[in-house]
């Protein structure tokens, strides 16, 4: 049987469901859950974050057929379905200040209505995301898992920019700020960037 490489495809689910070539390091996966909350993942360009990321978003929301014929099959005894919030910040580069409020909004939007959260669409996106953790916790009485894609995208471009840099720099850490706050409703979080 051929099988094919996954030449930059990063979504889990994807591979697996069509039959990729996938190096297993499921174990791996299975001891940083255990071991931990917060993870910070800093790897070059190119070297699996956002398909790990994948990963984890597909392991937090049960899916265990996914996983069949992998080390952590016969690791994970439960496979319980968490809420995932899973938000990709490489969508977020070369925007100004009103248009990355507006991309969060945009991605927050798109978990509120999953969960049914309506009433706070005009607030600030920190207060959205507070808003959002505590009810999608409530809904499902389940903690949140957070994972966040290429975090710092937004401020990479403007980095050398005395400007541009504290305005983005201010409307990302006002996004982050709630996660510290809604800690106990937080299972696990997991933030990846490029070194």
């Amino acid at each position: 049987m051929n099988r094919l490489y996954p030449v930059g495809i990063q979504n889990f689910e994807d591979l697996r469901s069509r039959g990729y070539i996938y190096v297993d390091k499921t174990s791996l996966l299975y001891t940083l859950v255990q071991t931990g909350k917060y993870y910070f993942l800093s790897r070059p360009r190119r070297f699996g974050k956002s398909l790990l990321l994948s990963t984890f978003e597909a392991y937090f929301e049960g899916k265990k057929e996914l996983f069949e014929g992998l080390a952590i099959e016969k690791l994970e005894t439960e496979w319980t379905e968490y809420p995932v919030l899973h938000f990709d910040m490489s969508l977020a580069k070369h925007l100004d200040k009103e248009k990355l409020n507006e991309y969060l909004a945009w991605r927050l939007r798109e978990y509120n209505e999953k969960y049914g959260l309506t009433k706070n669409n005009d607030a600030g996106v920190n207060v959205q995301l507070a808003d959002l953790i505590k009810r999608a916790c409530e809904q499902t009485g389940r903690q949140v898992v957070v994972l966040i894609d290429e975090y710092d995208a937004p401020l990479l471009d403007v980095v050398h920019e005395d400007e541009n840099l504290p305005v983005l720099r201010n409307v990302m850490h006002n996004f982050y700020s709630p996660l510290k706050a809604c800690d106990p409703c937080l299972l696990y979080q997991s933030y990846a960037a490029d070194v």
